[in-house]
């Protein structure tokens, strides 16, 4: 069965627990660790939920925060066929799926004899 999983990821708000105010704040703290990266990549991975990161990364910015993994991101996996019925159920609309509503009709070529 097929699952949805959506996660938060909060290193702003870590960020701000820990007095900093600006991305560039975690340049230092991650060369510390050996990990490089430019102010704009860092902007970028704190400023949006990013789709992959390094295992170094992640566990250099628990080190930083003092914080474990899962308080640096949650997440919620919920089976989508479920959810999308209930939300139809939960909406009283009269939900029609387009694979059933619309049916191909075969097309007819006439010559022009």
């Amino acid at each position: 069965m097929k699952r949805d999983i959506e996660y938060r990821w909060r290193a702003r708000e870590l960020m701000a627990r820990h007095g900093m105010r600006n991305t560039r704040e975690l340049v230092g703290p991650l060369r510390e660790r050996g990990i490089t990266l430019s102010e704009s990549q860092i902007y970028r991975m704190v400023g949006q939920e990013p789709e992959r990161i390094s295992f170094q990364l992640l566990a250099a910015l628990c080190d930083i925060f003092g914080v474990e993994a899962n308080e640096l991101f949650t997440f919620t996996a919920t089976n989508s066929r479920n959810e999308r019925r209930q939300q139809a159920a939960a909406s009283g609309a009269n939900v029609v799926r387009f694979a059933d509503a619309y049916k191909p009709v075969r097309a007819r070529i006439l010559d022009e004899d």
